[in-house]
């Protein structure tokens, strides 16, 4: 046992490697072996008559991703994503910066435990408890009602697209469930940014003649943008492939994480559900190529 610490100690190279080799065999066998047999299986096809999985290389399968259907489903949920990253860049970029340059040290504490609170709690039990609140007999409603603002949501909800019989069965309460359950993880990577940026910087362009809102703009902005970037790739990573969300408070219309589980659960074409989870993953890693360029992964 000494012999073998003592070769250890002086290889430490060899050390290393004995423990990252089993999170990267577990790594290699799990993540990227799912990968590699999903993508393996989007080269299949499904027969129509029997209703089994072909095992013969063809692109059949990815040629049904371009029929309208399938494409208003990818136009969709990307849509939705970048409405959701931008809606959580509005919300948080204001909260992130008073927590990053104005609040005590007691505030700010108080900020992080209220920012990262709602993740304490199941994904699930946060995603149901807002199903209750946007229910036609939720507390919005009540509310509406209170106010006598309840003809308006009713028109509003008779509006194509974003409404719905309720707003917990339309594409607003899919968008609003979203941007609650993303918001925390656009929120630290900006403040994180934000904590980075050198107040001697912003005094400089002070002393240089600068506008608080011009040193905004040419300054603490442009610095802030890798944190900016960072939490926009969990937010429109997360909201490309979630079904729970789509699943609970959508309609008819599909999303890509819905498809692929109704493809896969339901009528069983795992081929085309494989090959529907290939987009996402083609875009992210576009998106991941970008943000990385862009210096996204130094606020992570």
């Amino acid at each position: 046992m000494n012999r073998l610490s003592n070769y250890l100690y002086r290889h430490p190279r060899v050390l290393l490697g004995i423990l990252l080799l089993p999170p990267l065999i577990w790594f290699v066998v799990a993540y990227l072996g799912a990968l590699a047999a999903m993508l393996l299986n989007s080269f299949f096809s499904l027969d129509g008559f029997t209703g089994k999985v072909v095992r013969q290389f063809t692109l059949q399968t990815y040629a049904k991703l371009l029929i309208p259907t399938n494409l208003q489903i990818f136009s969709r949920t990307a849509l939705m994503a970048i409405c959701v990253t931008l809606a959580c860049i509005i919300i948080a970029f204001p909260l992130a910066y008073y927590m990053a340059r104005f609040a005590s040290p007691r505030v700010k504490t108080l900020l992080y435990l209220a920012v990262t609170l709602p993740l304490w709690s199941s994904y699930v039990v946060r995603v149901y408890s807002w199903r209750l609140i946007l229910a036609q007999e939720g507390i919005v409603s009540w509310v509406t009602g209170l106010l006598h603002l309840d003809g308006i949501l009713q028109g509003y909800l008779q509006l194509p697209v974003v409404g719905g019989p309720s707003l917990a069965v339309s594409t607003t309460g899919i968008f609003l469930v979203f941007v609650y359950i993303w918001l925390p993880y656009m929120i630290l990577p900006i403040q994180t940014a934000l904590e980075r940026v050198p107040k001697s910087l912003v005094e400089a362009s002070g002393d240089l003649g600068a506008k608080p809102s011009q040193a905004f703009r040419t300054v603490i902005l442009p610095l802030a943008l890798p944190g900016v970037v960072a939490g926009s790739i969990f937010t429109f990573s997360l909201t490309l492939g979630d079904f729970i969300v789509p699943s609970l408070f959508g309609n008819s219309s599909f999303f890509i994480g819905k498809a692929v589980l109704t493809y896969q659960g339901t009528s069983g074409n795992i081929p085309l559900a494989a090959a529907f989870t290939m987009g996402p993953i083609v875009i992210m890693i576009a998106y991941l190529l970008i943000a990385r360029r862009l210096g996204a992964f130094d606020a992570l």
